[in-house]
């Protein structure tokens, strides 16, 4: 009885255990069942995740008594290890993962916040657009010719303004009778220069190059006529004008724009063959030293350096052989300095700027320092906005050629410091048109043309702002397109319509120029329908 009791005990036991092992299975099925139970509640919530760990945790610890009493078949040492490896590697990723969650949810709630970083966001998104802004307008074909146009205009209407307020008490008092004499000149002066650069810009780029050696014999004609007797004329020691009757005129001018055409068309036409000594010379450095010579000839010395400054640059433009270039360039250098050393008047000039005025009296009204102490008088009590609009001191016979070479100094007493600025800003911008002219350029010509006429615009404001300002002696050269001047002022104008022929060349702007001419001729003809109706 007791074995037979013991045998069928044992028979139960097996069932039980054959009942019992199909919930447990093998390590390999235990595993993936712990991945499915892992991955379906972590789709949901991450509660639902953990209760569905617990619980399968719970079921391995109780099945696994039942299945090492049991037999060897069921693998019961297996079973609970691998059970147990894996439900605490998918609990601890669990709670790992929902705490990487939360963090990066955390994290990304505080860097996405629109109140936490509004103006950073702003700052790149107006610099982004600015950035594109400034690209398309870059790449537009014409504007570079509206970049030069517009500042032209700027400061030649800016001149106007300037040569009534600083010249009213002049005019009036120098027996005019008028305080508008010199503008009105000023202003014939302006319509003139005006036409002849609209006339100037239309001309194709080989009518040009054909007109350099013409116009390069005519300007050193009409500098050779100040020599002649009864028709060269000497104002304030320089013989640098011819007169007609009542009409005078500057040719020292008109030699700057035939130097810098003529230079670009000789350097262009011997880019690559200017090997030798004879080669590289003729005709460029005889053209060079006629010009400066019939001008500093003359005793004005200024326009002698603004000459030369150009002829340098044309020359480094133009890929001049680097010995030559260096030997005309000590050449001039030793002429200028011969120059300034031989003239008294141009040594004290000298020793007043790099003293300081410190030895100069209120009572000398004549002396070198005069003219340089009250332009910078004007600049210190014009301040931050000026003293307004005509409303200068200086100009009341204190300040020399106020509406000429120092009209700046009256620009920042009546404008201000913004005033000054704001001329320089023009000219800057001239520069920047100018230099685009040369880079965008594929015309070895009108790149060297162009360099030559920048040295003279932008290097004759320069130095005319720096004499005001004192950084300079005084050399005695006009503000271009501000400074009272007739000769100055057209020929300024004619310089800039060449290069504005000049900057129609550049890639599409042919086309662009029709586009805007089709738009014209379709306003007026809406224009002429409606006045029709």
């Amino acid at each position: 009885m007791g074995r037979q009791t013991t045998a069928s005990s044992q028979s139960r036991r097996l069932r039980s255990t054959k009942s019992a092992e199909p919930a447990v299975g093998r390590a390999g099925d235990t595993k993936a069942g712990a991945k499915k139970t892992a991955a379906k509640p972590s789709a949901k919530s991450p509660n639902t995740a953990n209760t569905a760990t617990v619980k399968n945790t719970a079921t391995a610890k109780a099945s696994s008594p039942k299945t090492t009493a049991g037999t060897k078949r069921a693998g019961p040492k297996k079973s609970p290890a691998a059970a147990k490896k894996a439900t605490p590697k998918k609990t601890v990723g669990t709670s790992s993962a929902r705490t990487g969650k939360q963090t990066a949810s955390v994290r990304s709630t505080q860097t996405t916040h629109p109140l936490n970083h509004p103006r950073a966001g702003a700052a790149r998104a107006m610099l982004s657009s600015v950035r594109r802004e400034f690209d398309r307008v870059s790449a537009y074909p014409l504007t570079t010719y509206y970049l030069i146009l517009v500042s032209v205009l700027a400061l030649t209407s800016l001149g106007l303004v300037m040569v009534l307020s600083a010249s009213s008490i002049t005019s009036y008092d120098g027996g005019e009778g008028s305080s508008f004499a010199y503008f009105n000149k000023q202003a014939g002066f302006v319509a003139v220069g005006i036409v002849l650069m609209v006339a100037a810009s239309f001309f194709p780029l080989h009518t040009w190059r054909k007109l350099s050696w013409w116009a390069m014999l005519l300007g050193v004609v009409m500098q050779a006529a100040v020599f002649v007797p009864g028709f060269g004329k000497s104002t304030k020691g320089n013989a640098n004008w011819i007169q007609f009757g009542g009409f005078q005129l500057q040719p020292s001018e008109f030699l700057k724009i035939a130097l810098a055409v003529w230079l670009g068309a000789v350097l262009a036409s011997k880019y690559g063959k200017m090997t030798t000594f004879g080669h590289a010379m003729i005709p460029v450095v005889p053209g060079i030293i006629i010009a400066v010579g019939l001008v500093v000839g003359g005793n004005d010395l200024g326009t002698g350096l603004v000459l030369m400054a150009m002829s340098l640059v044309c020359l480094f433009i133009g890929f001049f052989p680097w010995k030559y270039f260096l030997l005309l360039f000590g050449a001039l250098a030793a002429v200028a300095a011969f120059f300034v050393f031989s003239s008294q008047n141009r040594l004290q000039r000298i020793t007043a700027a790099l003293t300081g005025h410190a030895d100069q009296t209120a009572a000398d009204v004549t002396g070198q320092a005069w003219q340089s102490n009250h332009g910078l008088f004007s600049l210190a009590s014009g301040g931050w906005l000026g003293v307004g609009l005509g409303a200068s001191r200086e100009k009341w016979s204190w300040l020399p050629e106020a509406h000429n070479d120092f009209i700046f100094a009256i620009i920042g007493e009546e404008l201000g410091l913004l005033g000054s600025l704001a001329v320089i800003l023009m000219f800057v911008a001239l520069a920047c048109g100018l230099v685009r002219v040369i880079l965008r350029s594929k015309s070895r010509f009108v790149q060297i043309a162009t360099a030559g006429l920048f040295a003279w615009l932008i290097g004759q404001a320069a130095i005319n702002i720096a004499v005001v300002t004192g950084l300079l002696p005084v050399i005695g050269l006009p503000l271009p397109f501000v400074s009272y001047g007739g000769s100055s002022i057209v020929a300024s104008l004619l310089a800039v319509g060449v290069i504005l022929s000049f900057a129609r060349t550049e890639d599409g702007a042919p086309a662009a120029i029709r586009v805007h001419k089709d738009r014209v001729r379709s306003s007026f003809a809406v224009l002429a329908r409606k006045r029709k109706k």
